[in-house]
């Protein structure tokens, strides 16, 4: 079954909460797979990191509003500043009323989220 999301990049402001949804964004990225945060997010904070590729996402017009999401990722960024995320999380919708489930710096995400894959669990 399919976990679609869309990512988005905002511009990091004064004013402008990061567990709130911004009234625009930069670019926006549709992905129709995986987009919980133990994977879609933990690859976002590490090629944010460290410069992983990204695969099974694709360009979305900016203005497209999708029904079917689980998940809405937003990149805060701006010249000089941290970037931060927010993972927002909702059943089936356009996101407007999804839950602010994770707000932070992108070690923060992959701490929380990204799964231990060592032979010790």
């Amino acid at each position: 079954m399919a976990t679609r999301s869309v990512i988005r990049f905002a511009k990091r402001e004064s004013g402008v909460s990061f567990n709130e949804h911004p009234d625009t964004w930069d670019a926006q990225f549709y992905a129709h797979w995986d987009g919980y945060p133990s994977n879609r997010g933990v690859q976002i904070a590490e090629s944010i990191l460290y410069g992983k590729k990204i695969e099974g996402w694709e360009i979305d017009f900016i203005d497209t509003r999708r029904d079917d999401l689980e998940y809405i990722y937003y990149v805060w960024q701006a010249p000089m500043k941290t970037t931060w995320i927010s993972i927002f999380h909702g059943s089936y919708g356009d996101g407007e009323d999804f839950e602010c489930i994770f707000v932070g710096q992108p070690k923060k995400l992959i701490d929380k989220y990204k799964e231990n894959t060592n032979d010790e669990g």
